[in-house]
């Protein structure tokens, strides 16, 4: 039985995905990983489209593919280097899983991408969508894909009155995907459906005179395209105050790199924390600095006051410029440090917050000599 809201006959269906396909063969766009059918590319580019706009891919494919042009390249790489090649791109988790699904891939799989849905599931940041996508578009498997693009699409299609960011209701949307897909030839159609809800079927503009299911379109044919997609209200974002210092000492600068594990993982970054509550920056970046590494530091003056979104808070952060007083490092949270020249920043890969400061540090360069 079709899932809800699905009442489209078989030939109905079929003149819907002749349509959708012919308007994609004349309107996609040229992205370096259509050129390719190797599973690994495509599966990168998976990876870093999943919470990343195409645009921003873009550079970031081309550099990653050249670093690491095959899996067995990838899984022989410090993860380091994948992280250095990653940085900017935020969502630091995928490159870290990638690194580790690259190495089962060499070492359980012989170097070869699971081509079925119970084995790539297996590896490391795989979900369903990756997985859909993947095995959709390098193996042509009949996986219909679901990501934000297609359920806004389907919203439409069928004045869909579930939210489209209420996890429940994905269920349904991989149900009318699944009902909706060409199963001979999945790889495009699924494409299709995506690239119509990136560059016509948009969230606020949509372009609905250039639509090829215009006529297909319940949203569209009511005058109610404003009301689709449904959406749960977001819940409030929290802002948390920070304090970082850079820390001079003989010419050289501390810098700290994160646990593996979790936000931002293995990043190097410099040391500070959060701002308690009655806690002035200058104090919180004393305090901060000396649980986190034992040492005691003066504060010359501050550098910068950055603000930065991660997706489900905010930072403000104050840097300052401090200078070594004493002690001997002891870890407390970062897993290694070094004391770098300004000139070596370049080598470790930051977060994104600390490179909105990096120019201001150049820019005091007389300060490190």
């Amino acid at each position: 039985m079709p899932p809800t809201y699905i009442n489209f006959s078989k030939a109905k269906i079929a003149r819907l995905q002749t349509e959708l396909l012919d308007w994609y063969q004349k309107t996609c766009r040229d992205l370096p990983w259509r050129t390719t059918k190797d599973p690994y590319c495509i599966w990168v580019s998976e990876v870093m489209l999943q919470q990343t706009q195409v645009k921003t891919v873009i550079p970031y494919y081309r550099n990653f593919i050249r670093l690491f042009p095959t899996v067995h390249n990838l899984a022989a790489s410090d993860l380091q280097a994948v992280l250095k090649a990653w940085e900017g791109m935020g969502y630091y988790a995928r490159a870290r899983n990638l690194h580790k699904a690259a190495h089962m891939v060499v070492t359980t799989y012989q170097g070869k991408l699971p081509d079925t849905h119970q084995e790539i599931r297996k590896l490391p940041g795989i979900g369903d969508y990756i997985a859909a996508a993947v095995l959709s578009i390098a193996f042509r498997k009949p996986h219909a894909v679901v990501d934000g693009n297609v359920k806004r699409v389907l919203a439409r299609l069928f004045c869909v009155k579930e939210a489209v960011n209420h996890p429940p209701s994905h269920k349904l949307f991989q149900g009318m995907a699944t009902a909706l897909l060409d199963r001979e030839t999945p790889d495009r159609f699924n494409q299709a459906v995506m690239e119509l809800g990136a560059l016509v079927c948009k969230p606020d503009t949509p372009e609905c005179d250039h639509c090829p299911l215009i006529a297909y379109c319940c949203a569209y044919i009511k005058n109610l395209i404003s009301d689709y997609p449904k959406r749960v209200s977001s819940k409030h974002i929290p802002t948390y105050h920070i304090a970082t210092g850079v820390i001079l000492k003989n010419g050289r600068m501390l810098i700290t790199q994160r646990k593996p594990d979790g936000l931002l993982g293995g990043l190097w970054e410099f040391p500070g924390g959060k701002v308690k509550n009655k806690e002035s920056a200058i104090a919180a970046c004393a305090r901060e600095i000396k649980e986190e590494t034992n040492i005691a530091i003066d504060i010359v003056e501050p550098i910068a006051r950055i603000n930065h979104a991660y997706t489900h808070f905010k930072i403000i952060m104050d840097v300052f410029y401090c200078r070594y007083r004493s002690g001997k490092i002891k870890l407390r949270g970062p897993v290694d440090h070094r004391w770098i020249q300004i000139e070596d920043i370049g080598k470790y890969p930051f977060p994104k917050a600390n490179h909105k400061f990096f120019g201001k540090l150049k820019k005091m360069k007389k300060n490190f000599l």
